[in-house]
């Protein structure tokens, strides 16, 4: 078996058994490409299990979290059916490890363009222990991507570059923030995810979903909580957590 095989089973064996593993770096060399190469592995055993590919995620699109991590590029992941939440559905604790989740825009791609968005929360799961990673074992850990919501498709809007996003716990702000904040404008997203994407031969089909990156910080998930976002102009999308 490959370094790249073996790293793949064990992230795959951590999300599956629900068993954080210590950081992968310190058993092998893990740079950026192999770790690209990691998560197309890893991915690959999700979708052996008859899981579909529906999109791509962007992460680090924020200039602090690219200072936190100490890189000027953003990070992608992938997307699959089983990932996705319904608006207002329920996420079981009991079906991860340590999640938290924070506010996103999403969009709709066709043709190469976003023909539509929505108010988003993206659920991150790392499969590291203590939530920690270097930015190689993040992007192997497809960038801890482990659940997504989307609100009602809208037309895109003017000024999407700076629109408020609120996101409250039972009611309570937890988190306020503006679109801005992710790459300047969420609408560089797109460009940015078919670069990287491409550069491991990835494209975005038609009818994909991009979530664009955070808003905001993310928070722990807990027991019982109702969890809501909501974007000026675009509306909302939420979901509850049960045990």
């Amino acid at each position: 078996m490959s370094t790249t095989d073996h790293l793949a089973r064990r992230l795959d064996d951590a999300a599956t058994s629900r068993t954080a593993i210590p950081q992968i770096g310190t058993d092998a060399e893990l740079d950026v490409p192999t770790a690209y190469r990691v998560q197309q592995a890893v991915v690959a055993h999700r979708l052996s299990r008859g899981e579909r590919p529906v999109g791509l995620k962007l992460g680090l699109t924020s200039r602090a979290k690219m200072a936190q991590m100490g890189v000027d590029e953003v990070i992608w992941g992938r997307l699959t059916d089983a990932m996705r939440i319904p608006d207002g559905g329920t996420l079981r604790l009991s079906a991860h490890l340590h999640p938290k989740v924070e506010p996103e825009v999403a969009f709709l791609v066709h043709g190469g363009a976003i023909t539509a968005v929505a108010p988003a929360l993206e659920v991150i799961d790392s499969r590291y222990v203590d939530f920690r990673f270097t930015l190689p074992e993040v992007i192997a850990d497809n960038t801890s991507a482990s659940g997504f919501v989307l609100g009602a498709w809208q037309p895109v809007p003017d000024g999407i570059d700076n629109l408020g996003v609120l996101m409250e716990v039972d009611g309570r702000p937890v988190q306020i923030g503006s679109t801005a904040a992710i790459l300047g404008d969420p609408r560089r997203a797109l460009a940015e995810a078919v670069r990287l994407a491409a550069a491991s031969g990835v494209d975005l089909a038609d009818g994909a979903v991009l979530l664009a990156g955070a808003a905001t910080a993310a928070v722990p998930l807990r027991a019982g909580s109702h969890v809501r976002v909501t974007v000026d102009t675009l509306g909302t999308a939420s979901l509850r957590v049960a045990s």
